[in-house]
């Protein structure tokens, strides 16, 4: 019985890093992450991108919420997909995609995990969190949101969404821990996208002056460093006595 539950495990993990695979395949072919990064591209295509936002508004966010589930499989880390979504949403609703996205594609990554992974996650994480059974046990809802609430402390997104397995949270719990727990960074880093966007319709240069007078961009900024000090702050006094 063991062996064939193993093999069951072996054959999803398979599955599910070739899936990974093809949609990476897919997603560079078509993409060069070069023309990302150029201002030029960005701004040719905006116009086009926008239009078919304004055409197609309700479709294109339950797109957008599909893509970030689907980021969330493809273990991709947080902060391009929350700057896209500013960057072509605004903010707020912007905010609420990546929100919505997260929290379903991070659920479903965890039952995943807890369903088919435990024993690796265990074996490979287990050790390094274990100090922090003592939060989880005591109110593994709070904990939990208040770790997503702080970046996870600097762990990975990937990391975050599958820690809990460590310590068999309710799925219950992790959902709403986790849709709650991340707004803070979440508004941050979607807010920074959206401050790109309007720096972009105001057709200036694009210089690093110009950009840090724009409060659209360092406002976000001064948010993230507040969030690196809480975080820094969290790990050096409230986790010292479990270290």
């Amino acid at each position: 019985m063991n062996k064939k539950l193993l093999n069951i495990k072996l054959i999803v993990g398979i599955v599910y890093l070739i899936l990974i695979a093809i949609i990476l395949f897919f997603l560079f072919s078509f993409i060069d992450l070069k023309d990302l990064m150029n201002f030029e591209f960005v701004k040719s295509n905006k116009d086009i991108i926008f239009k078919y936002k304004n055409e197609n508004f309700l479709l294109l966010i339950i797109i957008s919420i599909i893509i970030v589930i689907i980021w969330n499989f493809c273990l991709g880390v947080g902060t391009p997909i929350a700057l896209a979504s500013g960057f072509i949403f605004g903010k707020w609703v912007g905010t609420l995609i990546v929100i919505l996205g997260n929290t379903l594609g991070a659920t479903l990554i965890y039952l995943l995990a807890k369903t088919f992974f435990s024993k690796i996650i265990q074996e490979k994480f287990g050790k390094k969190f274990s100090k922090f059974i003592i939060f989880f046990n005591k109110n593994e809802l709070l904990y939990f949101m208040f770790f997503r609430f702080i970046g996870g402390g600097g762990a990975p997104l990937p990391i975050q969404n599958i820690i809990p397995v460590i310590f068999n949270m309710r799925v219950k719990n992790y959902f709403f821990s986790t849709l709650v727990g991340i707004i803070p960074t979440t508004f941050v880093t979607v807010a920074l996208g959206a401050g790109i966007e309007s720096v972009i319709s105001n057709d200036v240069p694009l210089d690093f002056l110009t950009i840090m007078k724009s409060p659209e961009i360092h406002l976000p900024i001064i948010g993230f460093a507040i969030l690196l000090i809480i975080t820094f702050l969290v790990k050096k006094f409230f986790f010292k006595s479990v270290r």
